[in-house]
């Protein structure tokens, strides 16, 4: 059963995937992507909507403009535009539902997309052109010192976003691959920049990271489209996949059928 049938199972109306902490168990639903939430939880109070998937999406598709620029595709090699998205809404509306996860009662999420969304916001500023005078103090793009600090800044990101994987792996596959593939794309960009010589970064590692970054996007799609479809506005629910030695997936194992009769199951 889905987060979606099992509050519907439960008689909870509104956004059925809203959501705060909880340490009620009778209350308490399982780990899911599209609530941004690694741990069991329950639902809020109806004013509360789930800001999980705005947030997801946000971070999705500022993080697939930036991969594929990563990955110079069709000769695009110059982050400019992806600034607009950075500013806008992978940093400001990203930022906001962070706060909003905080609202509802949600650590993991309110402390993740908040940090991607100030991730984005500081992005934004490093290379805004002329703005904030950081690339020039620092010697220019090209110099040592800058692509240095580049690389101590995403390996950073790479530390943290290794510190949120260890959260999931307790959840669902899809919210743990979003991790997993992030924390890859960190590392792989973080290492172009160290490995940098001639005035540019290491271009193999920075396309990997590019590579996986697109994978990071798209699996942030899948869990925020996973976190909005149910049954009032879409035909289809798309699949999360517990991990076996989760909260869910061990409540799954043990449930048994003993509506047939041991003879009539042989048959």
């Amino acid at each position: 059963m889905n987060g979606v049938e099992h509050r519907q199972h439960n008689g909870h109306h509104g956004n059925p995937l809203a959501h705060t902490a909880t340490n009620d168990s009778s209350l308490q639903y399982g780990a899911f992507g599209g609530q941004f939430q690694p741990g069991l939880y329950r639902g809020p109070s109806k004013q509360f909507a789930n800001p999980a998937p705005l947030g997801l999406s946000a971070f999705a598709l500022t993080t697939f403009v930036l991969s594929l620029i990563n990955m110079q595709a069709r000769g695009v090699n110059e982050p400019n535009l992806v600034l607009a998205a950075a500013f806008g809404y992978g940093g400001l509306v990203q930022l906001c539902a962070g706060m909003w996860e905080m609202a509802v009662g949600n650590t993991f999420g309110a402390t993740a997309l908040s940090s991607y969304g100030g991730f984005w916001i500081s992005f934004a500023i490093i290379l805004t052109p002329g703005g904030f005078g950081i690339v020039t103090a620092l010697g220019g793009g090209k110099s040592s010192m800058f692509l240095d600090s580049m690389g101590f800044f995403l390996m950073g990101w790479f530390i943290f976003t290794t510190l949120l994987l260890f959260c999931t792996m307790r959840s669902t596959v899809m919210f743990f691959l979003l991790f997993f593939w992030l924390d890859l794309a960190f590392l792989l960009l973080g290492v172009g920049y160290l490995q940098h010589s001639n005035g540019a970064p290491n271009s193999g590692c920075i396309k990997a990271g590019g590579f996986f970054g697109l994978l990071a996007a798209f699996w942030a799609w899948y869990n925020a489209f996973a976190g909005m479809a149910d049954s009032t506005n879409s035909f289809f629910t798309v699949p999360v996949m517990h991990f076996p030695w989760s909260d869910k997936g061990r409540e799954s194992r043990t449930k048994v059928d003993n509506s047939v009769p041991r003879a009539e199951a042989t048959v």
